[in-house]
């Protein structure tokens, strides 16, 4: 099924009133900054939440219990809070869920310094914040499309932008939150987390508009007839993505590889970064390569994109991001040489996300897409849990460079896929003449 190209997929009217592209261009920034600024307040979550673990004498074990309740939501919120972006609307819901998550996490030194907080009632508070959190990262996604065309800018660059600022937001907060767990402790870095979640609610409140661009459907009518329950509109989520085809490869194949990257990244890199390159600080050099070069390419590649091959570009460049560079690591080559392969795979890296999502925001309809993009979200999720303890057990099994090796092969296999054509052809862009059925 080829879902009506939705009003993302042109480009603005050059001709219009210079003052409404500007107004327009001023909303679609706004949206970014405060992606940007609320993901930046997500890694030092992330990164805070472990140490304040540690400093109140936790165990590894209750470490990793609490990322376990912190990346859980991922896959929850995706599946569940999909409907109600669409139900309340894209710009309310990120509202909402920036200023919920930040009062969940300023109830963590807050209940830490007053009352006290027990280690379980701390899995709760993080498992609540990242239910949360989801949505609203699914309900700016959402807002992009008619925002971009306001502006009169092609829908790969503004999908770039969005996937730069999530990649810049990483670079920065890990930055920050490294300088303030170090410097003022835990609690002082949940204190400014919770910040920039309030900043973000108020930059997008003031500053984006609502959207509310509809494309007819089947389901259309009965709504009109009816009002439908949560379950039946999230059924209609799961049977879109279910009956598109293209949808079902791209869950599939990243599902996979999003299970490898974290073998890779969860277990193994620290493993072998302590076992081969001496600890932390060459880890964390291979990661802030690979990090800046990813938004390079990322924010460049937004600016061509219209021009490359989809499916051909898509399928090189997801094949350098993956194979390469975990060859590289099972063949123990020297820090210069696994620096120079993570920059070149950080480029091709960049490249993935702003077709992915202009493939996505052109075949999702309007009225679908907080829901579609939900379960995406959480399909594609789904096998991170397990790719953490897939790693440790393969380094326990097979050791660290077989480990890296068998990650390799399975990448490679995996992202050649898409050159067998069949479906994968519907992420080619469509000719103007093209028609759904």
């Amino acid at each position: 099924m080829i879902a009506p190209p939705s009003p993302a997929s042109t480009v603005g009217d050059p001709s219009g009133d210079p003052r409404q592209h500007r107004r327009a261009s001023r909303a679609l920034y706004a949206l970014l900054s405060a992606h940007a600024v609320s993901q930046t307040g997500n890694v030092i979550t992330a990164f805070a939440i472990p140490f304040y673990v540690l400093s109140t004498g936790g165990s590894g074990i209750e470490v990793g219990l609490a990322a376990f309740a912190a990346t859980t939501p991922v896959i929850l919120g995706g599946v569940f809070g999909g409907v109600v972006v669409d139900r309340v609307g894209g710009r309310r819901t990120a509202v909402v869920a920036d200023v919920m998550s930040g009062v969940t996490v300023l109830a963590i030194p807050a209940l830490a310094l007053t009352v006290g907080l027990p280690f379980w009632a701390l899995l709760l508070i993080v498992f609540a914040s990242g239910m949360l959190d989801t949505p609203g990262q699914i309900a700016r996604r959402v807002l992009l499309p008619e925002l971009t065309a306001a502006a009169g800018i092609r829908i790969e660059r503004s999908v770039g932008l969005l996937d730069g600022s999530e990649r810049l937001s990483k670079l920065i907060g890990a930055s920050i939150a490294g300088a303030l767990v170090a410097l003022l402790g835990p609690t002082i870095a949940l204190v400014t987390n919770a910040a920039a979640f309030f900043i973000s609610a108020t930059v997008t409140r003031a500053m984006v508009p609502a959207t509310a661009a509809r494309v007819p459907t089947d389901s259309d009518a009965v709504t009109q007839n009816a009002q439908s329950s949560y379950w039946h509109e999230l059924r209609d989520g799961f049977r879109f993505v279910l009956r598109d085809p293209l949808m079902r490869l791209i869950v599939g194949m990243v599902l996979i590889t999003n299970l490898l990257d974290a073998a890779r990244g969860s277990t193994l890199l620290p493993l072998y970064a302590n076992a081969e390159l001496g600890g932390a600080a060459a880890l964390a050099v291979i990661v802030a390569v690979m990090g800046g070069c990813a938004l390079l390419g990322n924010i460049t590649f937004g600016f061509v994109a219209h021009r490359m091959p989809r499916r051909l570009t898509f399928t090189i460049c997801f094949l350098i991001a993956g194979g390469p560079s975990s060859a590289a690591f099972a063949l123990a080559a020297p820090l210069p040489v696994l620096l120079a392969v993570v920059a070149v795979s950080g480029l091709a890296a960049g490249a993935l996300n702003p077709i992915l999502g202009a493939v996505q925001l052109e075949r999702v309809p309007a009225p679908l897409r907080g829901r579609v993009f939900g379960l995406l979200n959480a399909g594609t999720w789904a096998g991170v849990p397990l790719g953490a303890l897939m790693g440790g057990i393969l380094a326990d099994g097979v050791g660290l460079l077989v480990a890296f090796g068998l990650i390799a092969v399975v990448y490679t296999l995996a992202t050649l896929s898409p050159l067998a054509g069949g479906s994968w052809h519907l992420m080619d862009r469509r000719r103007p003449r093209d028609t759904a059925p």
